[in-house]
């Protein structure tokens, strides 16, 4: 099944060059474009697109003002593209509080090191949002395995009650991609003041998005939200946010847990790597973590989870329903990780003691 893509930049330019290496994809269609918000509107009623590529800074209306039209309106998958300022991280944030799904970088030198990678990068982000956008149509997703719906039902919460004994937890690690901001914002806000276990954040994102993210976060939630530093002890009630292009090991020092900020290789895709901060939890503690995976593409987070199911930690998975992108939940469920598979909202009532 083609994806079938609407195009919105006021730039003519970049309209153009997004065109064409989208329509390079055989899987892609690109079915209209817009220079504005309302032209946005217009055409995406018009045309049924899976998937809306969106600028922020348009003339007659913006992309975050796009987007919620859109999104109450005619519900579709949209891709923003930002720039990696500090404005541009506070602008696509909105953006995904707007119901955006995803964002890149507009500089495609920002998203790799050459063209030809950048545009596999971005035909193959098109198409997991179209393939998204199809299945919520009840159109043919593109699924690679038609499993992936009887490991969600078989591994879902309802049929087994889930209890959290917070007296039997002494740190919560959480690791998620795609959809990630939003679901971590509904759970870090359910969250109540004096809550007694710290919460390691790995969120794929851009190094120049994280301080903003977790500004935003710590202004919304009752606990405390914080982005690391090297050297920073981990403490209760506060959720400790890696910072992106690095990643986030856990030391011990003497009584106290520390996180460390050690430099990515260029060989690592994922900076912050939730594989590489959950090996390093596996290391210094064992039964005492809850290990969660929320929405994102790809399976990171399945190789660190499995060294800490050895050591005896407990592992959920966001399910399928709730998930914007379920692909790392996926990858914990189908490798019989999960202790629970539970949505988004069972989750967030959990942590917060009301489950």
């Amino acid at each position: 099944m083609t994806v079938r893509v609407l195009v919105v930049d006021d730039s003519r330019f970049f309209r153009r060059r997004l065109t064409e290496m989208l329509n390079s994809d055989k899987h892609i269609e690109v079915v209209g474009s817009a220079a504005d918000g309302v032209e946005a509107i217009k055409m995406a009623h018009e045309l049924r697109p899976d998937v809306i590529t969106m600028d922020i800074e348009m003339p007659m209306m913006d992309g975050i003002t796009a987007t919620k039209e859109i999104m109450a309106q005619i519900p579709t998958p949209i891709l923003m593209f930002s720039s990696l300022s500090v404005e541009g991280a506070k602008a696509t944030l909105d953006a995904l509080d707007a119901g955006a799904i995803d964002f890149l970088s507009k500089k495609f030198n920002d998203i790799a090191s050459d063209r030809d990678t950048a545009k596999r990068l971005l035909c193959a982000r098109v198409r997991v949002l179209g393939a998204r956008g199809l299945a919520k149509n009840d159109v043919a997703a593109s699924r690679s395995d038609a499993h992936m719906a009887s490991v969600s039902k078989s591994h879902h919460s309802s049929e087994v009650p889930v209890k959290l004994d917070l007296n039997e937890i002494k740190l919560i690690a959480i690791g998620t991609s795609t959809g990630g901001p939003v679901a971590l914002q509904s759970i870090l806000t359910a969250i109540p003041a004096g809550f007694p276990l710290p919460i390691l954040v790995i969120q794929h994102m851009p190094a120049s998005f994280t301080p903003s993210f977790s500004e935003r976060l710590d202004s919304l939630c009752d606990i405390h939200v914080r982005h690391v530093n090297d050297g920073d002890e981990i403490s209760p009630g506060t959720a400790f946010i890696a910072p992106g292009g690095v990643q986030m090991l856990i030391s011990k020092d003497g009584g106290r847990m520390v996180l460390k900020i050690k430099e990515a290789t260029q060989k690592q895709t994922y900076k912050p790597s939730v594989d590489i901060t959950f090996s390093s939890l596996a290391n210094i503690c064992s039964s005492d973590v809850l290990a969660i995976v929320l929405t994102g593409m790809g399976t990171d987070g399945r190789e660190g989870a499995k060294l800490l199911k050895q050591k005896g930690a407990t592992i959920w998975a966001q399910d399928e329903e709730s998930s914007v992108i379920y692909g790392m939940p996926m990858a914990i469920a189908e490798a019989g990780l999960a202790d629970a598979v539970l949505s988004l909202e069972e989750i967030a009532s959990l942590l917060g003691n009301k489950g």
